[in-house]
Parts: C-alpha cells; sequence; structure tokens
C-alpha cells in the first residue's frame, strides 16, 4: 500500500499480515487420510464465532447451505476463547474437525509450515474466488505457495464509546492526542473510568490493540510488522518510546481492566460505567440490537503527523484440516462460503458490522459501517492484529508481558526485556 487512499480491493487483505453447537475440545469427526477421498456425509464445520448474534449468523448459513442443495454442513460453536486455546489440539488430531473459522496470513502459515491445512488451490479456481483482490490472494497463500484460506469478512478497530453517553457527559470525539487526554480528564472528573480494557479472564489479548495502535502511531506499520517477524528486538529503544506513550493513558484506565473479560468491558461500557474502549467490531455481536444505532467510534488518535496513517483491520474466513476424509465435500463447502449470497446471509444474522470480502456483496449499509468502511479506506496501511501479524504462539508471552506493565509500569525494563527472551524461544521453535 502507498499513502494514497486504497481501493476496496486492496484493503479487503490486510496487507499487513501479507509478508459454532457444542463446546468440543478434541474429536469431531469421522475421517481418513486419503488426500483424494471423499469420505461422504455433512462436513463438520468448527465455529469460534459463539457470541448470540453471530451464533445465530452461523447457524442461518448452515441452513441456506443445506437448502441448496449440493452438501451439507454440520456446526459446531465452540466458546471463542476455548476454542483459540484448543486450535492446536484440533489440527494435530487423528480426527480433527473438516474445516474451521479463523484467521489468514501469519498465524495460518504457521499452520501449513507444519503441513496441517489443506490446499485450496481448486477452491480458488471458482469463479468467485477469482474476482477476489490480489491483496486477498496473496494474504490466503502460504510461503510454498499454496493457497490455504478461504476469507469471507474483515472489520474495524477503534475507540468505540455510546452517543448517548457522550452527550450526556457533554464530551466529543478528539481529534488529536492531546484532546484525547483531555476527554479522559474530563470523563474521569465527572466520576467514569474514561478507559474501558478487558483484558482479564481469558481475554488478555485485547491489551494488544493498545501495543499495536501505540506502535503503528509512533514508529509506523512496516517497523511494526517487521517486530513481530523478529526482525528488531522488544527491548529496543522504538519499544520503550511506545510504552512511555502508554503510561501517560494508563491513570485512565478502568482499575479494573486487567480482572475482566472484554464481555463483561462491553456491559460496562454501554452501561455508562466507562467512556470508551478500544475494540474490534465483533464486540457488537454482544450488544443488544436496539443499542446499535447509539454505537460510535472514532479513530485512535493521531501521535506523530508524519507516521503515515495505519489502522488494524483483520480479516475472518475459514481454512481446512488437510487430514480431512471429505476433501470434495469440502471444497463445496468452501466454494460456497466464499459466495456474496453467503456472505450477505452472515452479515444480515449478525449484528451487521462486518464488511463482505466478495467485491459483489452488500454489507449492512448502517451509518456505523458507512463510517467503518471510510475509517479504513482512509488508511495508508493496514494490519491484521498482533497474533495475526505474528503467530498464535506468541500471544501469551505478549498477554503475559502487557497484563505485568499494566500493572507494573515502573518495571518497564525488565518486562520487555523477558518478552524479548520468550519471543525468541518461539521464533527459534
Amino acid at each position: 500500500m502507498t499513502n494514497q487512499h486504497p481501493s476496496r480491493r486492496l484493503l479487503l487483505a490486510g496487507l499487513g499480515a501479507a509478508g459454532t453447537t457444542a463446546l468440543l475440545s478434541g474429536c469431531v469427526t469421522a475421517s481418513s487420510s486419503g488426500k483424494g477421498s471423499s469420505g461422504g456425509g455433512a462436513v463438520t464445520l468448527q465455529s469460534n464465532l459463539s457470541a448470540p448474534q453471530a451464533k445465530a449468523a452461523m447457524e442461518d448459513l448452515a441452513a441456506a447451505y443445506a437448502k441448496q442443495g449440493s452438501g451439507r454442513a454440520s456446526l459446531n460453536t465452540v466458546a471463542a476463547e476455548t476454542f483459540r486455546t484448543q486450535l492446536p489440539t484440533y489440527l494435530t488430531s487423528a480426527n480433527p474437525p473438516d474445516v474451521l473459522t479463523w484467521y489468514p496470513g501469519s498465524v495460518a502459515e504457521a499452520y501449513a509450515k507444519k503441513n496441517l491445512l489443506l490446499d485450496l488451490g481448486e477452491v480458488w479456481d471458482s469463479p468467485d474466488l477469482k474476482s477476489y483482490s490480489t491483496a486477498l490472494n496473496k494474504l490466503c497463500t502460504a510461503a510454498s505457495g499454496k493457497k490455504v484460506f478461504v476469507p469471507t469478512t474483515y472489520y474495524w478497530w477503534g475507540m468505540f464509546y455510546r452517543k448517548s453517553n457522550f452527550a450526556k457527559w457533554g464530551v466529543s470525539e478528539p481529534k488529536s492526542w492531546d484532546d484525547f487526554l483531555d476527554l479522559c480528564d474530563k470523563l474521569k472528573s465527572k466520576g467514569v473510568a474514561p478507559i474501558g480494557l478487558g483484558a482479564g479472564g481469558n481475554t488478555a489479548w485485547v491489551a494488544s490493540a493498545w501495543f499495536d495502535y501505540l506502535n503503528i502511531r509512533i514508529n509506523g506499520a512496516p517497523y511494526h510488522r517487521e517486530l513481530l517477524a523478529g526482525k528488531h528486538r522488544f527491548d529496543d529503544p522504538e519499544v520503550h518510546k511506545v510504552f512511555d506513550r502508554w503510561r501517560e493513558v494508563l491513570p485512565y484506565f478502568d482499575p479494573n481492566g486487567t480482572a475482566v473479560a472484554f464481555q463483561d468491558a462491553s456491559t460496562a461500557l454501554l452501561n455508562g460505567r466507562s467512556g470508551m474502549m478500544l475494540i474490534g467490531t465483533f464486540f457488537a455481536d454482544a450488544v443488544p440490537k436496539n443499542a446499535l444505532d447509539d454505537v460510535d467510534f472514532f479513530r485512535f488518535p493521531v501521535i506523530d503527523p508524519k507516521v503515515p496513517l495505519a489502522e488494524e483491520a483483520p480479516t475472518d474466513g475459514y481454512f481446512a484440516s488437510a487430514r480431512t476424509g471429505r476433501r470434495d465435500e469440502v471444497f463445496d463447502l468452501l466454494r460456497y462460503l466464499a459466495t456474496a449470497e453467503a456472505q450477505e446471509i452472515y452479515i444480515k444474522g449478525s449484528s451487521g458490522t462486518a464488511l463482505p470480502c466478495h467485491p459483489d456483496a452488500k454489507d449492512s449499509g448502517t451509518a456505523l459501517v458507512k463510517k467503518g468502511r471510510k475509517h479504513i479506506e482512509e488508511a495508508a496501511e493496514i494490519t491484521q492484529f498482533f497474533n495475526r501479524d505474528s503467530s498464535d504462539a506468541l500471544q501469551p508471552a505478549t498477554d503475559t508481558a502487557l497484563t505485568k506493565f499494566i500493572a507494573k509500569p515502573k518495571s518497564v525494563g525488565s518486562i520487555l526485556t523477558n518478552w524479548q527472551r520468550d519471543a525468541e524461544k518461539i521464533w527459534r521453535a
């Protein structure tokens, strides 16, 4: 990407990373190892989309697929954080799920290197996927040259708030970092926790958004991606600058920020116990439909205007197990999921805040989505999210480092040293 506004086709991929109904934890399908074989029967679709609206949307999608007559999908919805921790186990099981929801880019590449993902080249030969952008094509291609992922939606991160609460408190969206600090001061003076976090329970990864945004605002997206790829050190002076800036806003964080999960932090935001929250639009899948029109967001404040504007806009979709015994059925399901029809069904059934990857698919058209699309299109660079631009393996060490920093910011030196040490072990593995 350049500093020019990217087209929809370019931004769909998030070039930053190029370079749901039982709780299950193990074997879920009968499978054989025959690559060219087709075992017949329903394809097992393992989904992490467990928020009520997202889960309902996936059920609608499975029903629509069955109705069109070429196959069936048996949908297993797993609690999102259980799915996250169990995914390596799913993929290495002797009888893994056939198809799984997850992410492209570096994350998929890590599993592809271990020969755990099915080659989806034949799926990408379908007319629908041939119409996808070059950037999406690249994002879904492993280093081996094999296609390993089918993208279906993408979304954005931002500082979300409730419009009626901002009006009640007499505050407005900030236009700069100084304005942001002033906003925090005003909210704190009114007895409101200015910034919700939600990095407790099993969602410590939410804190990574703060690291990502501060790093891309201060050091830029290229440095950020290189850092996450091991080309720089987490104890470099540039990274220290990120944490120096983070310390400026720590006094405004909800004191319970690392004690409650993002779902509880989202409730606090909607109830007015906190003022705003850096989060992705997926949080809206748990927002009551009648409250969605009251939800708004603003861009994470620019810190250095000389740094090209970057935003987090992750891509979601599906990959398949290399060990499936239902290759033909898997291919048929994935071809369907890549269609404009399937993506519109999902968007209609969920909160409607996701954007479709198919160039001909329509989004929900709400004011929030229109603003979100403009927000992404104005970015010169797109990043995916910490683990998506690095690996799932690096996320736990990062969770430890960032939550320790929030608790003991004066210990940042030793925290970054230990983070680098832990990262080196993962990069060498």
